[in-house]
């Protein structure tokens, strides 16, 4: 075991560790408003807190597990593309709000607000708060550095060698999850910098929503730009685990919490309670957030496609 291992090994074991108290704590969640000793959440009936929540404890489960699953010897032995599909998820849901996670804790600390930016409810205690965000970060820093030391043991060739040297590069055509991507991108980043349109209630904006919606915007222009690279192969020569890096990134954010947004938005344009709202119009808000999945999920199958292409030929998939 080299030195990266040994670094990778610390990181996931922290990263299950970080994370187990948000597990216990939404379990605490689940059974308390059950048994009427914990207050449903404003805006859901109890039947929709009850599953919003279970949905998030299995969420938990499994990142709990793929970060052991990293480490652990029986992690080498399960099936490559489940792993890697949820490895996607979560550090598409962790790493690229890893900056604004920590800015709303220490902004929360100072305000007084320490829930600011979590999926946090008003009545929860401050000391549940710190818990979830000191989850979120450490799950998404242990995933950070713990995914890359167990790819480089799996799959020693899924960053090899440079951009154009596997014959990428054969259309000139923009890939259209490329262009889709930067749409979507484009309209988060004008709501971010202030923009109305499509915005139906404008009271709702806040902090927390103007910055969201520029790290979203941010990591879409990424993952189509790189995604973009490791498809066409340029700019040729550039080492291609930079692409490979931040396409992954990127794409798994687009998939990631626009496919975690879609059920919530559909949720509200249905039953559309009276105390909770979106700024945005929920209609357009469906609208991004799909074409955000979709344009994510091309993007993982396109780099996947470019880890398998070796001058023309096909490798052992994942």
């Amino acid at each position: 075991m080299d030195r990266w291992d040994r670094v990778g090994r610390v990181a996931a074991y922290g990263a299950a560790l970080a994370l187990t108290p948000y597990l216990l704590i939404k379990v605490s969640w689940v059974v308390g408003s059950l048994v009427g000793l914990v207050p449903v959440g404003t805006g859901f009936g109890m039947a929709e807190w009850v599953v919003l929540n279970t949905a998030t404890i299995g969420m938990a489960g499994l990142g709990i597990a793929v970060a052991l699953a990293l480490v652990r010897p029986w992690g080498m032995r399960v099936p490559g593309t489940p792993l890697a599909f949820c490895a996607w998820v979560g550090t598409g849901f962790l790493v690229p709000v890893l900056p604004y996670a920590v800015l709303s804790s220490l902004l929360g600390s100072a305000d007084g607000d320490p829930k600011s930016g979590s999926d946090a409810d008003p009545s929860m205690p401050a000391w549940e708060a710190a818990l979830i965000q000191i989850g979120f970060v450490g799950m998404g820093l242990g995933l950070a550095v713990a995914l890359p030391t167990y790819f480089r043991r799996r799959w020693p060739d899924a960053f090899e060698g440079r951009l154009g040297d596997r014959g990428e590069g054969a259309s000139r055509a923009l890939p259209w999850m490329t262009v889709a991507g930067a749409a979507v991108g484009l309209i988060w980043l004008y709501w971010a910098m202030g923009g109305t349109a499509g915005v139906a209630h404008r009271g709702e904006r806040d902090l927390a929503w103007y910055v969201l919606s520029g790290v979203f915007a941010l990591w879409a222009f990424v993952a189509s730009a790189a995604t973009w690279a490791a498809v066409r192969g340029r700019p040729a020569r550039v080492p291609r685990w930079v692409p490979m890096v931040l396409g992954w990134l990127g794409s798994g954010s687009l998939f990631a919490w626009s496919g975690w947004k879609l059920p919530f938005t559909l949720y509200l344009a249905v039953a559309q309670p009276a105390d909770a709202a979106l700024p945005e119009n929920l209609a357009l808000a469906a609208v991004l957030h799909l074409a955000a999945v979709g344009a994510g999920a091309a993007m993982l199958r396109a780099l996947v496609r470019t880890r398998l292409m070796r001058r023309g030929a096909v490798r052992t998939p994942l």
